[in-house]
């Protein structure tokens, strides 16, 4: 680990339970017997916690989306050709795709991180690019990224993260885009939760069962080619990984340190997470876990990181989907938190103790 993750995981501070508890009182004397809007006021707490403002504004929301091609799916792990990746990202520039029309309906704008797609672009409105390299090799044969890739793909996450602060954003959402990236995210989820491949593994973009057992059986292969050690989590993520990956994983980092929220998406940002979560067990105290994928290793990966889905909309996209629905739910929780009258201001009596 270089000086500068090192530094940017030491400004991460764990959430001040003394944050939650104030605003939990706030919302315990509103008008409604205590507890009675659930993960509203679970959310509307842990924004006020992780902000230390008593009435913290969420006016600027953002998703990150990064985009990278990868090189396993040489293996025939995907239902797509590699291509999609590129063809996808125009549809992101034109405003045409899932994320896109989800982060309309919510108010969040929408920034795409050319991060290792395999394809050059020309200069255009809301593409970042910031290549590390044209698509990881394939991790079933070779380590997917060298350390320094790995590195560099994580501090371009810091970096967007960043520069979302500069711009006032108040909260953030991760993406992904990239072709076969089921698949590394599949073996970081068996790495860093210790469960097998066939459990934590997946149809991705749809495959059948025989290609489904293929997969698992490539998964297996790359753990044992690379024996990941968990304890190591920038090799594994050299190892298993993908760029795409370790530009989410930064990016959480770099919202943890600017004290903002990160609204997890499905499979691939979670795995993001487990990585992030591995350098900087503090960092779990700023994310929020937005839906529950269809994949089954979702489920196990959100566990192991001690979070709890807003909904479970059997939501399969990525690009940030279910992520931009859960700003909606937040901003619904802090309106209560903000909005709704104490029992004092309406004049309601109080239940008696």
């Amino acid at each position: 680990m270089t000086n500068k993750l090192a530094d940017i995981i030491s400004q991460i501070q764990p959430i001040d339970p003394a944050w939650r508890a104030k605003a939990q009182a706030r919302l315990d004397n509103l008008t409604k017997p205590p507890g009675s809007l659930g993960r509203l006021e679970e959310v509307a707490a842990q924004y006020v916690a992780i902000r230390e403002e008593l009435f913290p504004l969420l006016k600027k929301k953002k998703v990150v989306v990064f985009a990278s091609d990868h090189g396993v799916v040489a293996e025939g792990v995907s239902a797509y050709p590699p291509e999609v990746t590129f063809q996808m990202v125009y549809n992101f520039l034109r405003g045409g795709a899932g994320i896109n029309v989800l982060a309309r309906h919510v108010g969040a704008a929408v920034e795409v991180v050319d991060i290792g797609v395999n394809h050059e672009f020309q200069e255009a409105p809301g593409l970042i690019s910031r290549k590390v390299a044209p698509g990881s090799r394939n991790l079933a044969r070779e380590a997917a990224m060298s350390q320094d890739q790995a590195l560099a793909a994580i501090m371009v996450g810091v970096e967007r993260a960043q520069a979302a602060l500069d711009e006032g954003v108040d909260a953030l959402a991760a993406g992904d885009m990239g072709i076969g990236n089921t698949t590394p995210a599949a073996a970081l989820a068996a790495v860093f939760t210790g469960r097998p491949p066939a459990e934590v593994t997946g149809r991705g973009t749809g495959i059948d069962d025989a290609a489904l057992n293929h997969k698992v059986a490539v998964i297996q292969r790359a753990l044992d080619l690379h024996c990941p050690d968990p304890q190591d989590p920038l090799a594994v993520l050299a190892q298993v990984g993908g760029l795409e990956i370790a530009g989410i994983c930064g990016l959480i980092l770099g919202a943890a340190t600017g004290r903002r929220p990160l609204l997890l998406d499905g499979f691939i940002a979670t795995a993001g997470a487990l990585v992030a979560a591995a350098l900087a067990p503090a960092a779990t105290g700023y994310l929020i876990a937005a839906h529950r994928s269809v994949e089954p290793g979702h489920r196990i990966m959100q566990e192991h990181l001690g979070l709890k889905p807003l909904l479970d909309l059997d939501l399969r996209l990525g690009e940030g989907t279910g992520a931009a629905l859960g700003f909606g739910l937040l901003e619904a929780g802090l309106k209560i938190y903000a909005e709704m009258a104490t029992f004092a201001e309406a004049g309601v009596s109080e239940k008696e103790a």
